[in-house]
């Protein structure tokens, strides 16, 4: 007997102790119609008469009004309804909207990140940035650069302006401009015709040095990113979506933002862009949205929650979400039917948003599903209805497994 077997066994155990009452008959059950005799602890072992258990316990009667058309029904004396705590909840047709709750983490605005590289290769002198996370303004010096190659493009232009020769002074002119030295530093290189050891480079833009790649007096090749600078002006938020729901989201739809570390309060935004591919370990699906930053509010990495607020689907047939059943297989509810009668029935879901889910097929509105207890009724409503389909003819005199 295998794991799976040996839980089976135990699960159709308890339920039978739970489910089925003392074998005291009335006056009425005198009147129905038995079936068959069942042990309390092994629904599987079966006579047409009363008597005893392997285990000693009296057989109960299995009655022809709880087997059900389809084997799947059962019927639950109300002492252990209420004993398991049985709520039930009525489906109805309603409009459900495709609200998405998620996280997602505050990044830099990659349209206002620059990455600072050189275009010859030399050593890093007077390095005036020191660590990450410092600030720094649009033309502000960030190091001086000693290159060779940069001093004998310096010498050759000087030597052009003193020749007077136009075109070596042009061409001299756009490799200065090629190698990357500043407009600034040409013009003062023109009136002085005097080249410097060392030329400085300046940030592009204000921001902070959000990573920083070299240390001072350090050899580096244009290959090598010295530093990186990012304007927190505006943030993206990155939000994450199961795959399941990647059919939700479209560009445009409204968004609310919170964060923990300031509870009460909330951006409103909308989704800006929806990348075009799963993240193949966590299967989601990345979407972007952005937002303005005064006062720099919102610090790459920090986590948020998103609410994306998707259309609607109109005369949905819905139920709790906790009344579904999922297997993994099919998906089931368990259904009311009155007097005590439940049964199992496999449903088609739809989607889901919040406490709600829609029910494409299975079910119609005005059903009672289960919404406590349910997962014991299906589990005693599937194991009667495999016992009937492995014994589908009538019982036998005698022991009967």
């Amino acid at each position: 007997m295998n794991l799976l077997n040996i839980n089976t066994w135990i699960t159709g155990c308890l339920l039978a102790i739970l489910l089925t009452p003392f074998p005291v008959m009335s006056a009425e059950e005198g009147d129905r119609e038995v079936l068959y005799w069942v042990a309390p602890m092994d629904p599987n072992y079966r006579r047409d008469k009363p008597g005893k258990s392997p285990m000693g316990m009296d057989l109960t009667p299995v009655y022809a009004d709880e087997a059900g058309a389809d084997g799947s029904s059962i019927i639950i004396a109300p002492e252990i309804v209420q004993n398991l705590g049985v709520r039930t909840a009525v489906a109805e047709r309603s409009r459900l909207w495709r609200g998405i709750d998620t996280v997602g983490y505050v990044d830099y605005d990659e349209s206002k990140v620059s990455h600072i590289h050189l275009r010859t290769e030399g050593w890093i002198e007077d390095l005036a940035v020191q660590s990450e996370g410092e600030r720094v303004t649009r033309g502000q010096r960030l190091f001086n650069l000693y290159s060779p190659e940069l001093v004998n493009a310096q010498e050759e232009f000087v030597q052009a302006l003193n020749a007077g020769n136009k075109d070596m002074i042009r061409a001299s002119r756009s490799r200065l401009d090629a190698l990357g030295i500043p407009g600034s530093q040409v013009k003062l290189l023109e009136k002085d015709r005097k080249s410097s050891q060392t030329i400085p480079v300046y940030a592009p833009q204000d921001g902070v040095v959000s990573t920083l790649e070299v240390r001072e007096g350090m050899f580096i090749k244009p290959s090598t990113r010295v530093m990186s600078l990012a304007d927190l002006s505006s943030v993206w938020l990155l939000a994450e979506i199961f795959e399941r729901q990647s059919d939700w989201v479209e560009t445009g739809q409204a968004t609310d933002v919170s964060l923990p570390y300031l509870p009460g309060r909330k951006w409103e935004g909308r989704v800006e862009y929806i990348y075009p591919s799963l993240d193949p370990k966590t299967r989601t699906l990345k979407v972007r949205l952005r937002f303005d930053n005064p006062g720099e509010v919102l610090k790459p990495n920090m986590y948020a929650n998103v609410k994306i607020f998707g259309g609607p689907q109109d005369d949905a047939i819905v139920i709790p979400v906790e009344a579904l059943i999922r297997t993994g297989r099919e998906e089931r509810v368990v259904i009311a039917l009155g007097d005590g009668r439940f049964a199992s029935r496999t449903v088609t879901a739809g989607i889901e948003s919040g406490d709600w889910v829609a029910i494409i097929e299975g079910i119609q509105p005005g059903d009672r599903v289960v919404t406590s207890g349910q997962f014991l009724i299906d589990s005693e409503a599937s194991l009667k209805a495999s016992t009937q389909r492995m014994n589908p003819g009538e019982p036998e005199h005698g022991d009967m497994q």
